[in-house]
């Protein structure tokens, strides 16, 4: 079987633990995901299944959204709910100057990735550094927040919802948010909304996926041309199809139709996807991943 399964991932579930159980479902070692989601945090983890795998690497979107807890006048180790707190202000907030704190971090910003995450630093991960007692000067990165609402608060206890680029730290967000306020702020929940493109409203119970039989697997998985969807689409004819399956550069030139050069492109014969490509600057329709029969 090849497609893509989006999983409604359970708190307290790694992603490891996720894949971990689709091998079992679908019976195969080639399963991917599309995007870290931590141990307490629950949503959207699109699966990529069998020869699906080969477009983990190429998802164009790699935006996501969330809907995120918060809680003021605390701060952490982990810079969430489940590190070591500890009380640094008692003040309460009003709306209007929450409001106005967020318009802060509209847009472009930077961020200094927390030591309780994933990301290495000369080959270790910061987590494990961090488990050890150990804290290492990071650099900051950029990110961007194309949408930031306050959904409710109470002068202490909200929820934001959040549309940012891939690998934006949320928890770290909530931090500085509460820097800027004064207080601190934790992340009491996460669950990411939209990933890859996927939202909630696509996605399975892990529970529903272990109980499913083969043909209710095969039903619910998706194409992967899903995943490109929104690229431009450079049409072939026969003959260039079957030039462009055997790995030929085509002349962009004799296309029905091309793209912009170096721009990622749904490659398609007949209303049939059969992979991406690019059109190099030599004018040649170049074949980036072929997916035909996945």
């Amino acid at each position: 079987m090849t497609g893509i399964i989006c999983v409604n991932k359970p708190q307290e579930f790694t992603s490891f633990d996720v894949v971990a159980s689709m091998r079992r479902c679908f019976g195969t070692k080639k399963i991917g995901h599309g995007g870290t989601l931590d141990p307490m945090a629950t949503g959207v983890l699109p699966v990529f299944v069998g020869g699906a795998t080969k477009a983990v690497d190429l998802v164009p979107d790699d935006s996501k959204s969330y809907s995120a807890g918060f809680r003021l006048g605390f701060v952490s180790d982990t810079q969430d709910i489940w590190g070591k707190l500890r009380s640094r202000c008692e003040n309460g907030i009003s709306e209007a100057e929450m409001e106005f704190a967020l318009e802060d971090f509209r847009g472009d910003i930077m961020q200094i990735p927390p030591m309780y995450s994933a990301l290495k630093v000369n080959g270790q991960k910061l987590c494990d550094l961090a488990r050890r007692g150990i804290e290492v000067e990071r650099k900051p990165r950029p990110a961007t927040i194309s949408r930031l609402e306050l959904v409710s608060f109470d002068g202490t206890d909200g929820v934001i919802d959040v549309d940012c680029s891939g690998g934006t730290y949320i928890r770290t967000l909530i931090n500085d948010i509460g820097d800027s306020l004064g207080t601190g702020a934790v992340m009491t929940s996460l669950c990411r909304t939209r990933s890859c493109g996927f939202t909630l409203a696509e996605c399975h119970e892990l529970e529903d996926i272990r109980s499913a039989d083969k043909e209710q697997l095969e039903r619910w998985l998706l194409p992967v041309e899903n995943v490109f969807a929104a690229l431009p689409e450079i049409p072939l004819d026969e003959v260039q199809q079957r030039m462009y399956l055997n790995g030929v550069r085509l002349d962009a030139d004799r296309l029905m139709k091309r793209t912009e050069t170096d721009v990622l492109s749904r490659v398609t014969a007949g209303g049939a996807f059969l992979g991406v490509g690019r059109i190099n600057s030599d004018g040649e329709l170049v074949p980036v991943k072929q997916f035909r029969g996945e």
